[in-house]
């Protein structure tokens, strides 16, 4: 196929916009605006309650934010495609959103990975607790989880920018890995940068998780009830989050970037639920199972009534 001058790309994963528009734009316009409220209002009580200002519920604010930054690369486009006759974003636009999503997903496996050393710390390690998490060290964790991740994507964005385009349909709502399958030929260098970014940003975090949590759960069974009881409220919902966003991960990985064929109506569910269902399971989770934040946030709620 010969090269194109593209410098506009169409968006053709939507099933009958026409006709169900109205209802696409309330019912994420809706979702936009609970995620944001529930969000924001638990980063605010962490934010204002010393007693919340502990590593463990620094990582959990830090988390909820970067669900609002994960969101706020997808949502306010979608919403103005579905007030557009037709969805269209240019290629710049296309890879900016590129980057931030991924990079902001990278940073999701590189916090709850942090969560899950201190975790390990306070439970299996509680005397030298003070000591390994100091302000300093959850510091660097939050500046690595951000950084890490944005210096992985940044380069195939940027090769994705100089390598030659034969198309303009996008079978997508919004710029996922599915931008590779406009390139005439995908260069080897970019598979390679791709391997490497899922297995820094993913795969490895994710097993860091995996084994320090089966740590967490061998020391917990050595000891007394009181005991495996704490280490279940705290590392319970942490091992949630993580089931929750790696299944979304592994679905990205498996349709859009393997280019698995699928109906056009289970490929827009699928990838709705990824922007739609885990920055709301996030507060949710949070929010009901941490003893100390649920206290916050039924005082906020008894306060307001």
């Amino acid at each position: 196929m010969d090269e194109l001058n593209v410098s506009h790309v169409t968006l053709t994963g939507y099933v009958e916009m026409s006709k169900y528009r109205c209802l696409y734009f309330s019912v994420l316009f809706a979702a936009y605006v609970l995620i944001v409220c529930s969000n924001a209002t638990i980063v605010c009580l962490i934010w204002t309650h010393k007693n919340l200002h502990q590593p463990m519920y620094v990582f959990i604010a830090a988390l909820l934010f970067n669900c609002l930054l994960y969101s706020t690369t997808v949502y306010p486009k979608l919403l103005i495609d579905f007030l557009s006759e037709t969805p269209v974003v240019s290629v710049s636009s296309c890879l900016l959103q590129f980057f931030l999503f991924y990079s902001i997903g990278g940073t999701e496996f590189w916090l709850i990975a942090s969560m899950a050393f201190d975790r390990y710390v306070s439970i299996c390690r509680p005397l030298r607790y003070p000591a390994i998490m100091r302000r300093s060290t959850v510091k660097a964790l939050l500046i690595l989880a951000w950084l890490v991740p944005a210096c992985h994507i940044a380069p195939e964005a940027i090769l994705s920018a100089k390598t030659r385009m034969c198309r303009s349909d996008l079978s997508g709502i919004f710029c996922n890995n599915a931008v590779f399958t406009l390139h005439c030929t995908r260069p080897r260098s970019l598979t390679v940068l791709g391997v490497v970014a899922l297995l820094d940003l993913v795969i490895l975090p994710m097993l860091f998780t995996v084994f320090t949590y089966t740590k967490i759960f061998i020391t917990s069974r050595q000891s007394g009830k009181s005991f495996r009881r704490k280490a279940a409220e705290t590392c319970v919902p942490h091992l949630m989050v993580l089931i929750s966003f790696s299944y979304l991960a592994a679905y990205d990985v498996a349709v859009a970037r393997m280019e698995t064929d699928l109906p056009q109506t289970a490929r827009l569910i699928m990838t709705m639920q990824m922007f739609l269902y885990h920055p709301l399971f996030n507060p949710f989770i949070y929010g009901l199972k941490m003893k100390e934040i649920s206290k916050h946030l039924k005082l906020l709620c008894t306060t307001r009534v």
